[in-house]
């Protein structure tokens, strides 16, 4: 985030994430998965400015890569 935004402080709020786990099919846990990063951006934003919109999916990654996410910020 710092490396495409520079400071984190031009962010206002979270709005939308999306987070992929690379799983089984017999996988059903993705949202537990994503849960790190959810806090994470409570932790850094707050309650009120972190937590936006989420889905957490399985499916197969690219070069079995264990997550990725997408995520969309609103800027000051």
């Amino acid at each position: 985030i710092q490396t495409h935004f520079g400071d984190l402080d031009r962010i206002k709020r979270v709005v939308k994430v999306l987070g992929m786990v690379n799983s089984t099919p017999d996988f059903g846990q993705h949202p537990l998965v994503i849960n790190g990063f959810s806090e994470l951006m409570a932790d850094i934003f707050g309650a009120d400015n972190g937590v936006g919109v989420r889905s957490a999916v399985g499916m197969m990654l690219p070069g079995n890569i264990p997550v990725e996410i997408e995520a969309m910020f609103q800027l000051h």
